[in-house]
């Protein structure tokens, strides 16, 4: 398996370790539990190095991302500026789900998912064969995710002079470059925070100068019930290119005002047309049992499914996101170990900032 540029620094902090597509990952220190309490309540920190940075540039760039993405790449028009976007195939299917950041008028940088690395990159370079554009991975950068409601205030207090100086004001979905140290306000847990791209070699004192500013270390475990709860999808289980966006809840990262002629549209434009058949929703369990993804969901418009599920820590019960037939439902059924139990639809994110969204939990809860 391949190793992160923080790998001796996660045995040494006693990580269980699992494999993640072909990465050695830390799931957890020691409690989960309390690693998903540490983001909301205060600042953790996530190895995020197996996660793919791509440097595209070229005078051609702008052109070839609006071809490329979902989203319409002209929205990026200060340096800095993040856009969230699916890359189709086709059909309209995602390949992935990604993050672009502006950094010039000829640069541009892209972080694609770990596991699927291969085909992104793949798909990246065939589609620059028609502009003038340079497709670069930079295996020589590590990332590190840190989140939570004191985040930001602890990660400037480490980060060097220069560097916490261009950080610090920076806006919501915003990033700022001081040599090869990238700093972007965006995250994967619903809240605030910094994801910091950093040399390899530096990456694993810039982790313990945060280990020193009361910063947790927090695995793959925490990662996913907080994303969970954020409403955040995760690719390979509530989307792949078996599915377009306008049926996982990504409609709102589809830009079809103007013309643009994105990979994907006609599909995009027919599926609208002709009525998009499921919706993508979130389930809150009101009887006792644990929900996970691929578990059958019973609604008075037909049968769905959920895609991710698990324990939510922040509101104390069990939650889900399924695709299921388009229609009007407030409750519905989910199949758990051959019983039917009682959920409510409701829309996602169920946590965020610190605690629960308005109208997730009853007025009692």
């Amino acid at each position: 398996m391949k190793k992160t540029p923080l790998h001796a620094a996660h045995l040494a902090a006693g990580a269980r370790m699992v494999d993640f597509s072909g990465w050695e990952m830390p799931i957890h220190y020691g409690s989960q539990l309390d690693e998903h309490h540490q983001v909301r309540r205060a600042a953790g920190m996530f190895d995020v190095s197996h996660m793919t940075v791509v440097d595209l540039t070229g005078s051609g760039v702008r052109d070839y991302l609006s071809r490329l993405l979902a989203n319409d790449i002209a929205r990026l028009q200060r340096p800095g500026k993040a856009l969230y976007s699916c890359m189709l195939n086709d059909a309209g299917g995602v390949i992935d789900d990604l993050i672009t950041y502006y950094l010039a008028e000829n640069h541009f940088r892209m972080v694609v998912n770990a596991a699927t690395r291969d085909k992104d990159l793949d798909w990246l370079r065939s589609q620059a064969e028609s502009f003038e554009v340079d497709v670069r991975e930079r295996g020589d950068l590590a990332m590190i995710a840190v989140q939570g409601p004191l985040a930001r205030d602890r990660a400037l207090a480490v980060l060097p002079d220069a560097v916490a100086t261009a950080a610090a004001p920076l806006e919501p979905f915003f990033a700022c470059a001081h040599g090869d140290w990238f700093v972007a306000r965006t995250g994967y847990t619903g809240e605030d925070g910094f994801e910091l791209t950093v040399p390899a070699a530096e990456a694993e004192s810039l982790w313990q100068g945060l280990l020193d500013a009361d910063v947790s270390p927090c695995g793959l475990g925490a990662r996913d019930t907080l994303r969970l709860e954020a409403g955040m999808n995760l690719y390979g289980q509530d989307m792949d290119e078996s599915v377009t966006p306008l049926e996982s809840g990504l409609g709102w990262t589809v830009a079809m005002k103007d013309d643009r002629d994105f990979i994907g549209r006609p599909a995009l434009e027919k599926q609208k047309a002709d009525g998009v058949a499921r919706r993508f929703v979130g389930l809150v369990l009101e009887d006792r049992g644990v929900l996970r993804a691929h578990q059958a969901v019973f609604t008075e418009a037909g049968e769905g499914v959920t895609t991710s599920g698990g324990f939510s820590p922040t509101l104390q019960c069990a939650i889900a996101l399924a695709r299921i037939p388009a229609g009007e439902a407030g409750e519905c059924e989910v199949e758990v170990r051959g019983r039917r139990l009682k959920a409510r639809i409701v829309r996602p994110p169920f946590a965020r900032n610190g605690g629960p969204c308005e109208g997730i939990l009853p007025a009692s809860g």
